[in-house]
């Protein structure tokens, strides 16, 4: 019964996705869907992968270790975007095939050195604080485009992109326009760095303001998942 249920809300994110896309004059299959999968059970990841999402969020790199050893057989792309603490990069770099929630230039430099040269580049994402809450990490948007010069050159990171988690509102209006500052710096970023192709920005109260303006990442848990366990 688990699956089905998984099943029809999965089917479900995804016509939302698609009708956003039409509304919103985005191109078909331009958004991507992350499903965040931190305190899932197993099952559920299980289902949802069987189903063809393959891509999975996780924000606790414990938890997240035993997933990626317990699920090893399936074609999972790990993306961790919780917080970074120092000494968790060693298994974030070892263990991840995306990182959007790099905050400080000494973090990826730590990730850049810790990924095994004979593993694909880690690919990461730079989050900017854009709403300058103090209880969220990030870059200050003034920062980003002088982080981005320095950690685009460091060895075994491709630098993807930018990465936002803006203050709720509930107005979809005022959605958009923290949504759309995003937008100008992620442009910005584009003309700064060669190869800038992801906007991950948006999750299940905000979903359609972010693809309105331009996210190509949009990251839903509960809207998938159900209630955490």
């Amino acid at each position: 019964m688990q699956s089905i249920d998984i099943s029809t809300t999965y089917l479900t994110v995804k016509r939302q996705i698609a009708a956003a896309e039409a509304t919103y004059a985005r191109a078909p299959g331009s958004v991507q869907l992350l499903a965040v999968s931190k305190k899932q059970p197993l099952e559920k990841i299980h289902a949802l992968a069987k189903l063809g999402q393959r891509d999975f969020g996780e924000s606790y790199v414990q938890e997240a270790l035993l997933k990626i050893n317990a699920l090893s057989d399936l074609a999972i792309t790990w993306h961790f975007i919780g917080p970074i603490q120092s000494n968790k990069t060693k298994a974030i770099a070892q263990h991840f095939h995306w990182v959007h929630s790099v905050h400080r230039l000494a973090i990826a430099q730590r990730l850049s050195r810790q990924r095994s040269p004979e593993l694909p580049p880690l690919n990461i994402c730079l989050q900017a604080n854009i709403s300058a809450e103090a209880s969220k990490s990030g870059f200050p948007p003034e920062q980003i485009l002088s982080a981005a010069k320095n950690i685009h050159t460091l060895p075994n990171l491709t630098l993807r992109g930018l990465m936002v988690i803006p203050a709720a509102v509930t107005d979809i209006n005022a959605q958009r326009q923290q949504f759309r500052q995003a937008k100008t710096l992620y442009q910005a970023l584009q003309n700064t760095c060669p190869g800038i192709d992801t906007l991950s920005m948006g999750m299940s109260a905000d979903m359609q303001a972010a693809i309105a303006e331009h996210s190509n990442w949009i990251r839903l848990g509960t809207a998938l998942f159900g209630p955490r366990e």
